[in-house]
């Protein structure tokens, strides 16, 4: 679909190389294969799956989240936020469909019955810019949102901490390693990240009262980093700066034609990497949708979906970082024994070490039942079958995927004819196949998964009718609507 894309800035990754976002999920590398960018992530990035967490001086527990993973993309890949904006940047060139206008910055929106009016000032002056649908993806601080009077509710913590971004002439593993309390930071947390360019981010925790100028001089810096590896450890820094963290939630991710999507709509903890990676599965959420109602192929009630959906993502993921939060800086000496006693116990029960809050790692959220998933809907991993794998099947990006367990050449062939007139291709599924396994679908059934990888319905017989009335619930269509829609 056609669009016309707006950055106030002309740079890529917050004018250069600061270190921002860095932890790429699953999920999200899975949306990155499907838009066409993923093997150049995979080649720059850093890929990992093996955090170890610590207490103290000893080790508490160690993860592999390959274990329970069947996606052809790793569960993680680490890569410096400026590089994938540029990697966004060249494949939107590449494709050719969308007006990319740099030093562009929104003043005004208004909204008419059927269209947004956008004033748009540049270097050159300002003029005016009419279109079908807006999307604000301007970040946490709004100007859009704030002008139309919309609450977030935001809450600001007082946790600060300190970025130090630094090469090592000598390399560590690459894992993701977490101190809960570490001895050489005064008893505060610690992450430690291997990024592009043999780049290590390190997140420091800082008192609550330190003077953040002071806390990133070069020369405080380096006096963490040879309490943490010893007098001698040579390293180079590459950047160095400190964060206080927030987060809101906007009330409604739609307001008439304008639609909230990353920052803009909601804010969380940098706590295990949910902000980028849920930004990016908010447009993939609702680019599919907007893509369908700009075709006429679904009335625009479809895009109400998108807020129920992705508002429910943003409250769970709050409430996950908000207890890490608890747990990485309690607020009583209550919640310091319980840390304790967690951390003690997590070196040797297993049960305790999912207790051990250091950030649960992002993941394709759930979502509720509602008009448009009566069951709820589950995202489905980038499973390969049949020569191919799930994301390259949904690679046109609107289409659905209905998937038979089992079935014949005259089934596809049936369901394909009766259901001619929506937007969905059948593939047949081996029942032995590890995507079968996946699906957790039997013999004979039809599993119907959305552009964006989530399971829309599990029907238990190949019934073109069931298929219909499926399809429509995905759509927001009601039984009386002909078919095909007409363009709006």
């Amino acid at each position: 679909m056609r669009a016309v894309v707006l950055d106030e800035d002309d740079t890529v990754g917050v004018k250069g190389a600061s270190s921002r976002g860095i932890c790429y999920a699953q999920k999200s590398l899975e949306i990155f294969e499907r838009l066409g960018i993923y093997e150049r992530i995979r080649a720059k990035g850093i890929t990992w799956s093996v955090g170890r967490t610590f207490s103290g001086a000893d080790e508490v527990y160690t993860f592999n989240l390959q274990d329970d993973s069947a996606s052809e993309q790793p569960p993680f890949i680490n890569l410096q936020q400026f590089y994938l904006e540029w990697f966004l940047v060249d494949r939107i060139l590449e494709l050719g469909a969308s007006d990319l206008r740099w030093k562009s910055r929104v003043t005004k929106v208004e909204h008419e019955s059927d269209a947004v009016v956008v004033e748009v000032e540049t270097p050159a002056g300002r003029y005016a810019l009419e279109a079908e649908w807006f999307i604000d993806a301007t970040g946490a601080n709004s100007r859009i949102r704030d002008a139309m009077g919309l609450e977030v509710n935001p809450s600001r913590s007082t946790d600060r901490w300190c970025i130090t971004d630094v090469r090592f002439k000598t390399p560590f593993p690459t894992q993701r390693w977490t101190w809960v309390d570490a001895p050489f930071n005064e008893g505060r947390a610690v992450w430690q990240h291997l990024m592009a360019d043999d780049v290590w981010r390190l997140d420091y925790q800082m008192a609550e009262d330190c003077d953040p100028e002071a806390i990133s001089r070069p020369e405080v810096a380096g006096e963490r980093l040879r309490a943490q590896l010893g007098p001698d450890v040579e390293f180079e820094f590459v950047w160095i700066g400190p964060y206080q963290y927030r987060d809101h939630l906007l009330e409604t991710f739609r307001v008439g034609r304008t639609l909230f999507i990353g920052d803009s709509a909601h804010v969380v903890s940098p706590f295990g990497a949910r902000g980028g990676n849920n930004g990016i599965q908010d447009a993939a959420n609702l680019g599919w949708k907007l893509a369908l109602v700009l075709a006429g192929e679904a009335e625009d009630g479809l895009l109400d979906s998108y807020h129920v959906e992705r508002f429910a993502a943003a409250e769970e993921n709050l409430t996950v970082c908000r207890r890490t939060a608890r747990f990485l800086a309690p607020r009583s000496r209550a919640e310091h024994r319980i840390r304790r006693a967690v951390c003690t116990l997590a070196r040797h029960h297993e049960f305790a070490r999912r207790l051990a809050n250091t950030g649960r790692m992002a993941q394709a959220n759930a979502y509720p039942p509602s008009p448009w998933a009566p069951g709820g809907a589950r995202s489905m991993q980038n499973v390969a079958f049949d020569g191919t794998t799930l994301m390259r099947c949904l690679a046109g990006g609107t289409r659905f995927l209905g998937l038979a367990v089992g079935a014949d050449a005259a089934t596809l062939v049936r369901l394909d004819e009766e259901a001619a007139l929506l937007p969905i291709d059948f593939r047949r599924v081996d029942p032995a196949s590890p995507l079968a396994l996946h699906l957790g679908a039997a013999a004979g059934s039809v599993v119907i998964v959305r552009p964006d990888a989530y399971v829309a319905a599990v029907l238990p017989e190949a019934r073109p009718e069931a298929v219909e009335a499926a399809m429509r619930a995905a759509l927001g269509l009601d039984a009386r609507t002909p078919l095909p829609l007409e363009p709006a």
